[in-house]
C-alpha cells in the first residue's frame, strides 16, 4: 500500500491519497480539486471512496468536485454528518468569510474495521478536536491517517465549538497511543512522525 500526501490550502491541510495497484482511498480533500486530480490522474487510479477525518472546512474544500469528477462516494463520521453543509458548524464562515457547503455523505462511519474495495480498515472515534473526528488505522501496513487529533509533537487545537481538551487527550491516550510505537502518523497538519515519537515527545499528551 502505498500513500502519497499533499498539503493544500492556506491552512496547509494535508489530502492524501491512498492506493494499492490502481484502486485508491481519497482522504481529506481539502481543496484545489486540480492538484488532487493530477495526482490521480498521473498514476492512473480509480478513487473507490472519500473518506473524511472531521468536517472543517480546510478539509472538504474540494469535496463536491472530487466526488463529481470521480463518481464516488462519502464517508464521514454521524455526529458531524450536517457540518457539510452548514458553514456555521463547518466554520468557513468565520474563517474564511465564505460559505463552503456540500452535498450530504453517503455513508456513516463507526469505529470499527471496514472495508472498501481492497483496503482493510480500522476506523478509531477519536474526538476532541471536533466530536466526530476519526483516524484510519491500516494495520497491514502499520499506518494511521490521524487527522486533527495528533500531529508532529502537537495536537489539534480545542477551542472551536464541539472542542474538548480533556476529550482530546483521552482519545489519544486510549486509542492512539495504543497502537504499537511503530506506526506511521500520517497527520492533518505538518510532517509525518510515529506513535513511538509522540509518546515520547509530545509536549501536549507524552507517556513516561
Amino acid at each position: 500500500m502505498n500513500i502519497q500526501g499533499m498539503s493544500l490550502g492556506p491552512l496547509g491541510a494535508n489530502c492524501y491519497i491512498v492506493f494499492k495497484g490502481k484502486d485508491a482511498i481519497i482522504i481529506d480533500p481539502g481543496s484545489d480539486a486540480q492538484a488532487i486530480e493530477h495526482a490521480i490522474d498521473q498514476l492512473d487510479l480509480t478513487p473507490q471512496a472519500i473518506l473524511l477525518t472531521h468536517a472543517h472546512f480546510d478539509h472538504i474544500g474540494a469535496l463536491d468536485e472530487i466526488r463529481k469528477r470521480y463518481q464516488t462516494e462519502v464517508y464521514i463520521h454521524e455526529d458531524e454528518k450536517d457540518w457539510l453543509q452548514d458553514s456555521g458548524l463547518n466554520r468557513s464562515k468565520l474563517f474564511s468569510g465564505e460559505d463552503i457547503v456540500t452535498s450530504p455523505a453517503e455513508h456513516y462511519l463507526y469505529e470499527g474495521k471496514m472495508e472498501i474495495g481492497p483496503f482493510s480498515i480500522e476506523v478509531l472515534h477519536t474526538p476532541g478536536h471536533s466530536p466526530g473526528s476519526v483516524s484510519f488505522v491500516f494495520h497491514e501496513d502499520e499506518k494511521v491517517i490521524s487527522g486533527d487529533a495528533l500531529f508532529f509533537q502537537g495536537i489539534g487545537r480545542t477551542d472551536l465549538p464541539g472542542g474538548d481538551r480533556d476529550i482530546l487527550e483521552n482519545s489519544i491516550k486510549s486509542r492512539l497511543y495504543q497502537l504499537p510505537d511503530t506506526y506511521t502518523v500520517y497527520p492533518g497538519h505538518g510532517p509525518n512522525t510515529t506513535i513511538g515519537s509522540e509518546k515520547q515527545n509530545n509536549p501536549f499528551v507524552y507517556v513516561r
